[in-house]
């Protein structure tokens, strides 16, 4: 059946509108785990501030699978630290002698606010959704000359406006007689005061006077006007006339993010494409769950076989007292109801044990449902009667979103998507609390697709880079995140044994995707990660377990020509590269990049870092900007080591959300992973500064074909005592050198730094020595076009006399 045009809109709005009601702030999950107030409630998290006074209490923590957020502040008093802790764990953390709680920072209070201003958001971008296309306005239409050329500037509105999503493109012609589009293309820059949209905006130079302009919108809308002539106007910068970005106006969830990316991608299909990736998640749903009883001792937990959403939920038990004496245990299961009737003793007192209990349910019901002991309990209490109670899956987001397995995205850019060009990926979301992340990666792909058409820096890359983002790896756990417990961190895989299943431990459920990697992991013995299902940096049964782990590592296997990564992540501001993992036993870290990989690090984050600071002034400090294992703590099993270790990946990782200055209190303070959207917002757009100069940085490295140059400090020759030698370079480059005499390979010794985030090592020679070597640069350059796999000589050499 054909709708008429526009009435698949209005039923999209009223779809939305339904979901848009399921935004509403979610039941709280209960206050503790008090025996008698009901056994599966969950506490909720806070995230409080905690001091100790070492890097040995600190492993101490990750040892025991304390969830630490990535944040870490060196003070005079030792070690601050912010933790993910609900009542009961911050009552045993108070309670270990090194631990000092200084205060709390983060509430559900703080949740439900962020929840109800994106709800805000949302209803008053929907309400304009409502129409068949947009009405598009030209308000202004003119076109000027100066010293430095000719200029169109153009003003338009549509009324779909306050919706980020909406973009304005504009044509123009080349004077009398010729097409719309004669003169070019550009997309105009939404325009955006005191958070009220004004109109789109835009100023180009011209190469010919144009007399006709078109505005479309990508929402349908679409008006022509002419052009007239502006005599006054302020001079244009000619180096960047134009670029357009500020495409995201609320936090979104993966739903609505999957959503944006095919409608984006359609709209520049000669550019751009989706990867759906291989691995379905298992999916935003779960068993259905009830605990008869409420004490421990006597309480059973009952579970659904089959998902909440396809029938689960519709199941109930009661267990009823028969009121007679000498009554054996019975048992009927009809109409979605299990009813039980107690056994009772001579004198009519019910007497049916949990352990009991447990046994018939399994035998009498075990088609649709799995009973066992609550945690562990051996199950000898006494079951007593209760009334008819509902199984429940305990989800709460609107029916919009799936509970079927979530097919992970990825956008994938360039003008040659053949593998041809240098790859770079961009990942965002492995944990999903962490909302402002896929943000980043959402307004970098609008700008690197709204701009290729006028900006010739995108072109550039777009023309000449192969570029993958993904902007929510843990999908599942996001929308978790979002409608039922903003702290989770982990996917809802529940990998728990029965003595961990019941649902007062819902949210504790997950595997710690960015600790279930294959490098440096806990498996290999690494700090960083737990193998308690119930931590929230548990590692998985094994490494690369999850769906979603494996999806990043096989995009980068399926295609090797990705050179460059980016983890984004929040919060606390660091900017970070690998080892990010270590042995806590005399912390023996992951194999060291080389000194010159290590200059290349630190040189493209001074790049990457000025782009950020661009934005709003914010500085990633120094002593947040280095390998993880020296300027945070270790992450077993983290993503970005696999990647560099594994697939020879330059891999970063950004923790977006540095602390704001106080100036009243003169202090400064954490904005946390879910931050007021002013906040968030801000932060995207920073972080997408960064994350675009990265891109930069790979194609400056693809176009790098000038080897280095090296030489020794103090010059050869001859000394009366020993003497200590250093190697200087002009680029970051690694050095392989011998002292045998022999010819120089990669098999060779490898110049290192003298120490962590030291310069370079001191050779010292007691003897005569003749010191042989090459450079490699960062982009595989050799001093000379030395060889080091062949017979030739063009190495360098210095010989060090010692007489």
């Amino acid at each position: 059946m054909r709708f008429p045009r526009g009435t698949a809109r209005w039923i999209g709005f009223v779809l939305l509108m339904v979901m848009v009601a399921g935004l509403a702030i979610p039941p709280s999950m209960g206050d503790g785990m008090d025996a008698d107030s009901g056994l599966g409630e969950p506490e909720e998290a806070s995230v409080v501030r905690i001091e100790v006074p070492d890097r040995e209490a600190m492993n101490g923590l990750l040892r025991d699978g304390v969830d630490l957020a990535e944040y870490l502040q060196e003070t005079s008093g030792g070690i601050q630290l912010d933790a993910v802790v609900t009542p009961s764990e911050l009552e045993e953390l108070a309670a270990r002698p090194e631990v000092e709680v200084i205060e709390t920072l983060f509430t559900r209070k703080d949740w439900e606010e962020r929840l109800e201003e994106r709800k805000e958001t949302v209803v008053r971008e929907q309400r304009v959704s409502v129409m068949a296309v947009d009405q598009v306005t030209i308000l202004r239409a003119e076109w000027f000359q100066n010293d430095t050329g000719t200029f169109l500037s153009l003003e338009a509105k549509t009324d779909a406006g306050i919706r980020p999503d909406v973009a304005l493109t504009a044509q123009w012609n080349a004077g009398e007689g010729t097409t719309i589009d004669a003169g070019g293309t550009a997309t105009m820059q939404r325009f955006v005061d005191a958070g009220q949209y004004l109109y789109h905006r835009m100023l180009v130079p011209v190469e010919n006077v144009p007399t006709r302009v078109k505005v479309s919108s990508n929402e349908g809308g679409e008006v022509t006007g002419s052009v007239s002539q502006w005599l006054g106007g302020k001079k244009p910068n000619p180096e960047n006339p134009h670029y357009v970005k500020d495409f995201i106006s609320h936090y979104m969830t993966p739903t609505e993010i999957d959503q944006r990316l095919e409608a984006v991608v359609a709209e520049f299909p000669e550019i751009a494409e989706i990867v759906e990736l291989p691995n379905q998640t298992e999916g935003y749903r779960r068993k259905s769950q009830v605990i008869v009883g409420s004490r421990a001792e006597s309480a059973v937990v009952v579970t659904s076989k089959v998902w909440g959403h396809e029938g689960g939920n519709d199941w109930a038990i009661e267990v009823k007292d028969p009121g007679k004496p000498n009554q054996e245990l019975s048992m009927d299961v009809a109409k979605r109801r299990i009813t039980v009737e107690l056994a009772t003793d001579a004198s009519g007192v019910p007497v049916t044990t949990a352990a009991q209990l447990v046994e018939a349910l399994n035998r009498d019901a075990g088609d649709v449902i799995k009973a066992h002991l609550y945690r562990g309990n051996p199950g000898a209490g006494v079951v007593q009667p209760q009334g008819l109670t509902q199984l429940d899956n305990h989800l709460n987001a609107p029916d919009s979103v799936s509970r079927e397995p979530f097919t992970v995205k990825a956008v994938r850019i360039g003008k040659h998507r053949d593998g041809s060009r240098l790859g770079v990926l961009a990942y965002s979301q492995e944990h999903a609390r962490e909302w402002v992340t896929p943000l980043v990666s959402v307004e970098t792909i609008e700008r690197l697709l709204r701009n290729y058409a006028h900006d010739k820096e995108t072109r550039r890359l777009v023309d000449n880079l192969d570029i993958f983002i993904i902007p929510t790896v843990n999908p599942d756990g996001a929308h978790y995140s979002f409608y039922d417990y903003n702290m989770q961190r982990k996917n809802m895989r529940n990998d728990c044994d029965e003595g961990s299943a019941d649902p007062g431990y819902r949210n504790r459920w997950g595997i710690d995707i960015n600790r279930n990697y294959a490098e440096g992991s806990l498996f290999d013995g690494y700090t960083g990660g737990s193998s308690n299902c119930l931590s929230d940096v548990y590692s998985g049964r094994s490494e690369l377990s999850e769906h979603e782990s494996r999806n990043v590592i096989e995009l980068a296997n399926q295609n090797p020509n990705i050179t460059f990564a980016m983890n984004i992540h929040s919060y606390g501001g660091y900017f970070m590269w690998s080892p990010g993992a270590y042995k806590a036993n005399g912390r023996e870290t992951l194999p060291r990049p080389t000194l010159g990989e290590e200059a290349f690090f630190w040189g493209s984050s001074e790049r990457i870092l000025s782009a950020i600071q661009e934005h709003r002034g914010t500085v990633i400090q120094p002593g947040r900007t280095g390998p993880v294992a020296d300027v945070l703590y270790s992450a077993a099993g983290n993503s970005a080591d696999h990647l560099w270790y594994q697939n020879d990946i330059f891999a970063w990782n950004f923790e977006v959300g540095a602390d704001r200055w106080n100036p009243e209190m003169k202090r400064w303070e954490p904005v946390g992973f879910q931050p007021a959207f002013e906040e968030g917002h801000a932060e995207a757009m920073e972080f997408s500064n960064g994350l675009i100069e990265m891109m930069r940085v790979a194609l400056d490295f693809n176009k790098d074909k000038k080897p280095p140059r090296s030489h020794v400090t103090p010059k050869p020759g001859r000394y009366k005592k020993s003497v200590e030698v250093q190697f200087q370079v002009n680029e970051p480059a690694t050095i392989f050198y011998t002292t045998d005499g022999s010819r120089p390979t990669f098999d060779s010794p490898r110049y290192q730094s003298s120490g962590v985030r030291e310069g370079g090592e001191t050779l010292t020679f007691n003897r005569t020595t003749e010191l042989k070597w090459f450079a490699v640069d960062a982009a595989g350059n050799i001093e000379r076009n030395y060889n080091p796999n062949g017979k030739k000589h063009n190495y360098r050499r210095a010989t060090f006399t010692i007489r």
